[in-house]
């Protein structure tokens, strides 16, 4: 994926650690990031690899593109402070596919402070549709963060109070 203007770095490092790190499932099924922005997210992945034994392109394999694509969506509202956690993923599939590259496109249904859900539509190289989602993911406060606020809270609930 090259750098799009208009991308912002995620909580964890950059947006290009969380789709280029090494050993991560988007590298095993061959995902590739086109386009990330915070309006839309898109990416493609072959289907050859990520098939079920009937020689079919597998659901799961959809439900990873799906979540792939409206995470990285997600990760670019939160911003730096937040990170995205899904929480929720459902998937209809609609056609079987056998060869070539399955699209994924994300897009916001909601955009909150605290939640945010994707719409995410999947569709062949002919551009039928093979899967609809739609993903569902909690933005939490980016790591550390909600570990010293728990650290403070304990400490205080550890101190006795003093009489005045």
């Amino acid at each position: 994926m090259t750098p799009d203007s208009q991308q912002e770095p995620d909580a964890a490092g950059g947006l290009a650690a969380l789709l280029h790190g090494r050993g991560t499932l988007l590298e095993r099924m061959g995902i590739e990031v086109t386009h990330a922005d915070a309006d839309q997210v898109t990416a493609s992945m072959p289907v050859e690899g990520n098939t079920q034994p009937y020689g079919l392109l597998h659901g799961g394999a959809s439900a990873v593109l799906a979540e792939t694509v409206g995470s990285v969506a997600a990760a670019l509202h939160a911003g730096r402070d937040r990170i995205a956690v899904g929480v929720d993923l459902n998937c209809t599939h609609h056609r079987a596919v056998r060869a070539g590259r399955v699209h994924a496109v994300a897009e916001p249904l909601h955009r909150g402070g605290s939640v945010a859900t994707y719409a995410i539509a999947i569709t062949d190289d002919d551009g039928a549709a093979v899967c609809s989602s739609r993903l569902t993911c909690l933005l939490r406060p980016a790591n550390g963060a909600n570990q010293k606020e728990r650290q403070t809270e304990k400490q205080q609930e550890r101190t006795p109070a003093q009489p005045e």
